[in-house]
């Protein structure tokens, strides 16, 4: 075990610290929250984290069309605007620049969440970017296939 491989058991308080952050996020429906986390760990390379996300996203009743058009959502026709812009965020906060979320992406994830669910979409993007992080850092890869 490497140094970077022992962070789960090295640093309990921080997994359980973003374990909590990853339930301040459960106020996000399901369908939404796995197509962030998909898309989220898609951009971060987390291999483990786009097969356990995509995975629960069908057994939640996702259509396996729309996560093999997640990564190019802006051209595929299978996403309403709320689900943009969740997606929109979600880019904005994986990928962010130097300074605030730009404008017109703010505005328009405004229009479709407000409140403590606008909290909740926040907390989703912030708690699976760090998961991911984690999960590259520590070498988790997902189970092989069956068959």
């Amino acid at each position: 075990m490497t140094a970077l491989t022992a962070l789960r058991e090295g640093s309990q308080d921080a997994h359980r610290g973003l374990a909590a952050l990853t339930r301040a996020g459960s106020g996000l429906d399901l369908l939404t929250a796995e197509l962030v986390k998909v898309r989220v760990s898609q951009i971060n390379g987390c291999a483990y984290c786009v097969d356990l996300h995509v995975t629960k996203a069908v057994e939640g009743g996702e259509d396996p069309r729309r996560l093999h058009a997640l990564a190019v959502w802006r051209e595929a026709p299978f996403f309403d605007d709320r689900e943009r812009a969740a997606l929109g965020l979600s880019e904005a906060l994986t990928l962010p620049p130097l300074g605030p979320v730009a404008e017109p992406v703010a505005e328009e994830v405004a229009r479709h969440f407000a409140g403590d669910e606008l909290n909740a979409l926040v907390a989703t993007i912030i708690g699976i970017n760090a998961w991911n992080r984690v999960m590259i850092v520590e070498g988790v890869a997902p189970p092989a296939l069956e068959g």
